[in-house]
Parts: C-alpha cells; structure tokens; sequence
C-alpha cells in the first residue's frame, strides 16, 4: 500500500473519530454516565487529531481539513437522525448530501 492510500486511510480514521466527540457530548446529556461519556469525547478529539496530523504529511492541508470536517458533519448528521431521532427533512438532506459531494469532490481532485 502506498504511502497517500495509507494517508486517506488515516484521514477517514481522522474523520470517522471526528464524529465521536460530539456523539460523546451527547451522551453526557443523556446516559448516567456523564463523566465516561466525556471522557470518551476527549479521547476521540485526540485521536482524531493525531490522525488528521498524521494524514496531513501526504495530504494537502486544505484537502485533509475538508475531508475530516465533512466526514465528522455528515456522520454526525447520520448519528443524529439514526440514534437521536433529530429530523430528518429535505432541507437537512440536501445539506448533508452538499457536503459529502464536497468530500468526494475533494477527493477526486487530489
């Protein structure tokens, strides 16, 4: 495997920690076990960082930035409608479909 697919691999690792944290800051409010669920968070930021960093030294930084955002957002989103019962509507679909289109998008111009 190359170094740049390793890299992508590390970023979608970055991008699917980056949904971890406020998926963490949910539960805090929800579950009896705030304080783990906070924990949890802090530990998903920090992988999810150290991967975005590590991703980085093969990918454009704005291109990494772009990806890990957007698979955090769109993830989120998902975690959201799937577990939270948060909307699901057009308008937040649309939203959420723009901005993996922006990933793959970013992708492909890589």
């Amino acid at each position: 495997m190359s170094a740049l697919s390793q890299a992508w691999l590390l970023l979608l690792g970055a991008g699917i920690c980056e949904i971890g944290w406020p998926l963490g800051f949910k539960l805090s409010q929800t579950s009896q076990y705030p304080k783990l669920a906070i924990a949890a968070s802090i530990i998903s930021i920090a992988v999810s960082g150290l991967l975005l960093w590590m991703a980085q030294k093969q990918i454009p930084i704005g291109t990494a930035y772009a990806v890990w955002t957007g698979i955090g957002a769109a993830g989120t989103f998902l975690v959201g409608v799937m577990w939270f019962n948060d909307p699901l509507t057009v308008m937040r679909s649309v939203g959420a479909m723009m901005i993996i289109g922006g990933v793959i998008v970013m992708k492909l111009a890589h």
